[in-house]
């Protein structure tokens, strides 16, 4: 059974910063390009990093750029997202997605909330 499990959200202050955890379990995480997206509440889920197999990063979102770092380990089958420099707009759940290379496979999180806030 596949699963992505994300943990490490909630309240922080402004300016404040937060590490991300998704453990997956399931398939081989090694294969998979991971990501990070984000849904504020009335928003569309949005792309916020992603992570190619060999650890390579892509796709920052711009408003992230220089303050969100995405890693990951393939002997822990998890991806993290480093958050710093936290801003109020930075609130909403973010959620981990596992995409296949070779084919239309994605498994998703459930998500974690971060909420931004003095």
């Amino acid at each position: 059974q596949v699963q992505l499990v994300e943990s490490g959200g909630g309240l922080v202050q402004p300016g404040g910063s937060l590490r991300l955890s998704c453990a997956t379990s399931g398939f081989t995480f090694s294969t998979y390009i991971m990501s990070w997206y984000r849904q504020a509440p009335g928003k569309e889920r949005e792309l916020v990093a992603s992570i190619t197999r060999a650890g390579v990063r892509l796709n920052y979102a711009d408003s992230v750029k220089g303050r969100f770092t995405i890693s990951r380990d393939n002997a822990k089958n998890t991806v993290y997202l480093e958050m710093s420099s936290l801003k109020p707009e930075d609130t909403a759940v973010y959620y981990c997605k596992a995409s296949a290379t070779v084919a239309s496979i994605e498994y998703w999180g459930k998500g974690t909330q971060v909420t931004v806030s003095s």
